[in-house]
């Protein structure tokens, strides 16, 4: 298929060869011209006129005209034929047809031969008569070439309008889907679904994740004790101080649920070590939380944070209605992170084992043990996050 581009730059080109060779006027702003072959047809003319202008004068005024010198007469009469014989070669390339041409070459050829080699009125009025044939079909064909060349501008218009309609529409939904992915997911992350038009990567799908649950210790009480508008605050502060680190470390948002959120790694974008990056995120939340409760705390309301992360397999994809959905995690992996962190103390980063074993190089922690949690049928062996190595931070 030839390309857009270069089939709209050789739609053009005859409308600047046209302004280009053409008589007219031309201004930076707007260029006025006549490509019609008028060069050829005014040639023609000119010949014919200085052949016949004596009879012309002496018909139509009605006295005989003053005499020229016929040498002269005819140097004039070939070099307007030959003029106009010129125009016709040039005009070819506007409309690619070589009759005119002929006719008019053809013409000039006849015009030379009976004025030097045997006068004949009858054979000198064949010439002029084909040359001004030549002349107006070389006039015709220039005028068919414009107006197929404007139908074709016109119809690759109506494209472009049609391609930037298009392209707006799209543009829209684009915003519109940006809008709805930044509610989930990391600015970072919703702009390159967007971009790269991924949908797929939100369908329903099995994934290897690390998935991280946070949440406020002692909120219940606080809000009983203190105005709603300070609850609103607070919950305010903690949901935009975390959701910066989120995107910062380029996490998901799976929800938010009040005083605490879900978060995971390596989906919908992949990422190396997604439980790596789940506890820099944790150690961030932790740090950034201690500024977050520090006036509240000299208002006398303790309040903690308990942080839990597991790894495993889970399905992801958006769950809710249209124009209200999520894009979230479902599996033993969510439920184990959630327990995880309602099991947390105050400050404390808990790991199931399957997650240690990601990271363990990495990491310096303490087994905590067996413990039954809610909901999983199985002991899960908890680890504390102590620290992580120089590398890893």
């Amino acid at each position: 298929m030839p390309d857009p581009e270069h089939r709209n730059n050789s739609a053009a080109e005859p409308s600047r060869r046209a302004v280009a060779d053409g008589i007219g006027v031309a201004t930076e702003e707007f260029k006025i011209s006549m490509p019609i072959g008028i060069g050829a047809v005014l040639a023609a003319l000119a010949s014919l006129a200085t052949c016949y202008s004596g009879i012309l004068l002496t018909y139509l005024v009605g006295y005989e005209a003053l005499s020229i010198n016929p040498h002269a007469q005819a140097v004039l009469m070939w070099v307007f034929a030959l003029l106009a014989v010129s125009f016709l070669w040039r005009d070819r390339k506007r409309h690619a047809k070589e009759l005119p041409l002929v006719l008019g070459g053809i013409a000039a050829i006849i015009l030379i031969v009976t004025l030097y080699f045997g006068y004949d009125e009858r054979v000198e009025a064949l010439a002029y008569v084909l040359l001004v044939i030549a002349a107006l079909l070389n006039q015709n064909f220039i005028l068919d070439a414009l107006n197929h060349t404007v139908r074709n501008q016109t119809h690759e218009i109506e494209a472009l309008n049609e391609r930037l309609t298009e392209k707006v529409k799209r543009q829209e939904g684009e915003i519109d889907r940006l809008g709805r992915l930044r509610q989930f997911l990391a600015p970072q992350v919703a702009e390159l679904v967007v971009e790269e038009n991924a949908d797929e990567l939100l369908n329903t799908h099995r994934q290897y994740i690390a998935c991280l649950f946070c949440d406020i210790r002692n909120f219940t009480a606080i809000s009983e004790a203190i105005e709603p508008e300070d609850v609103i605050t607070l919950l305010q502060h903690f949901h935009d101080e975390v959701g910066h680190l989120v995107a910062k470390h380029k996490g998901t948002i799976g929800y938010r649920a009040g005083d605490g959120l879900m978060v995971f790694f390596n989906d919908p974008v992949p990422c190396d070590q997604p439980v790596l990056q789940a506890v820099r995120l944790a150690k961030a939340i932790s740090e950034a939380f201690e500024e977050i409760r520090a006036p509240w705390q000299k208002l006398g309301h303790a309040m903690g944070l308990g942080i839990g992360i597991s790894s495993g397999y889970a399905t992801l994809g958006l769950i809710g209605f249209h124009g209200r959905a999520d894009y979230t995690a479902i599996g033993g992996v969510v439920i184990t992170a959630s327990r995880l962190c309602d099991f947390a103390s105050d400050g404390q980063i808990l790991l199931n084992q399957r997650a240690l074993l990601d990271i363990e190089e990495n990491v310096e922690t303490e087994e905590m043990g067996e413990r039954e949690l809610k909901g999983i049928g199985n002991p899960v062996q908890i680890f504390r996050v102590a620290s992580l190595s120089h590398e890893a931070k």
